[in-house]
């Protein structure tokens, strides 16, 4: 009876201990996030993982750091990309082709969606920093000129 009670505690800390996890808040401090280097088209940039997995089915969300003069020339996501400004200014346009004077400016507190599919494209003038939100797998495919 004692090997019996004592694997049914082992069994219940277990599970308890997996249920609390899999509650806790993920929690990440401003200037501790833990920074990669963008690859692909979003080379020259700082990504980090806030939360999710982009590479992976299920809700992600990324932190990017954008250097000033930073331009992302036209594209799509085949997934719907929520996107929020935290500081700086991102200059957002849409079409086949960046075209400066028909872009619109997404200033620090500013957010947008763009529909899965949509081309479009953006640049910085300064240093800029956002947050996107999206069902994973995240794409971003050029557009063909």
């Amino acid at each position: 009876m004692p090997k019996l009670f004592t694997a049914a505690a082992a069994v219940f800390l277990v599970t308890a201990t997996a249920a609390l996890a899999a509650t806790a808040p993920t929690i990440v401090i401003s200037g501790q996030e833990h920074w990669n280097l963008g690859t692909g088209m979003m080379k020259g940039t700082q990504v980090a993982v806030l939360a999710g997995n982009p590479m992976k089915a299920g809700l992600y969300i990324v932190r990017v750091k954008i250097p000033a003069g930073t331009v992302f020339g036209s594209h799509y996501h085949n997934e719907t990309e929520d996107v929020s400004v935290v500081s700086g200014t991102l200059w957002v346009g849409l079409g086949d082709k960046v075209n400066k004077s028909a872009m619109r400016p997404l200033t620090a507190g500013s957010f947008v969606e763009v529909p899965a599919k949509l081309h479009h494209y953006a640049m910085t003038k300064t240093a800029t920093v956002i947050d996107i939100t999206g069902i994973g797998p995240e794409t971003m495919m050029a557009v063909k000129p």
